[in-house]
């Protein structure tokens, strides 16, 4: 019993922590960095003192939000990577590429507007691009990719489909991505985005 608790206590400290960043993204993508520390422990379901005690400043916890998602994102582009199958690896990044800035794209331009210097993005990109590079090429040994697509048409698309709703994004993402592809399209697409105007005037996917 003994064991237990001590190890009950870490899984329950690293759920909240995870709450908080979880919320804390959110909201700055809504509201900006300004949002008060008191609405993310709200809306994270912690108490103030739990989240001071884990980040005991604002900044503090817009650093770790932050670091957060330069984290996700390394990790979907390097499992991607990692996977034997490149074509396969290349429509997982896309998917969940475009997911990611879709839930916390407000928050990231907010950061980097506040913080320009904060993080060496110029390594991150770096580091990423070779990555994806080699996914690429991978991809065109093995006969998935059109012969003229190149790597700027992939930061094109993830470009295009910032900002967009999560489910907007990733059916912009997988039917971009069909483009790119050799032969016949194959790759079943993600249901269809429902848009609130086409939602109010009646308007059904068929």
């Amino acid at each position: 019993m003994n064991g237990e608790l001590p190890q009950k206590l870490r899984s329950d400290a690293r759920d909240n922590r995870d709450r908080v960043l979880e919320a804390a993204r959110s909201l700055f993508s809504e509201q900006g960095l300004g949002v008060p520390m008191r609405e993310i422990a709200r809306r994270a379901r912690v108490g103030p003192a739990t989240l001071y005690r884990r980040f005991p400043t604002k900044q503090a916890l817009i650093d770790e939000a932050f670091a957060d998602e330069l984290r996700a994102c390394s990790s979907i582009v390097r499992d991607g990577c990692a996977d034997p199958d490149p074509w396969r690896g290349l429509r997982s990044i896309v998917s969940e590429v475009t997911e990611l800035n879709a839930g916390n794209q407000g928050f990231v331009d907010a950061f980097t507007t506040a913080h320009p210097d904060a993080v060496d993005f110029a390594a991150h990109r770096a580091g990423m691009l070779r990555s994806l590079a080699g996914l690429f090429r991978r991809a065109k040994e093995a006969g998935e990719l059109r012969e003229d697509v190149v790597l700027e048409d992939l930061l094109l698309m993830l470009r295009a489909g910032r900002g967009l709703p999560a489910e907007a994004a990733r059916r912009f993402g997988a039917l971009a991505l069909e483009a790119f592809r050799a032969g016949p399209a194959g790759s079943p697409l993600p249901p269809p985005a429902r848009f609130p105007e086409l939602v109010r005037a009646g308007w059904t996917p068929r």
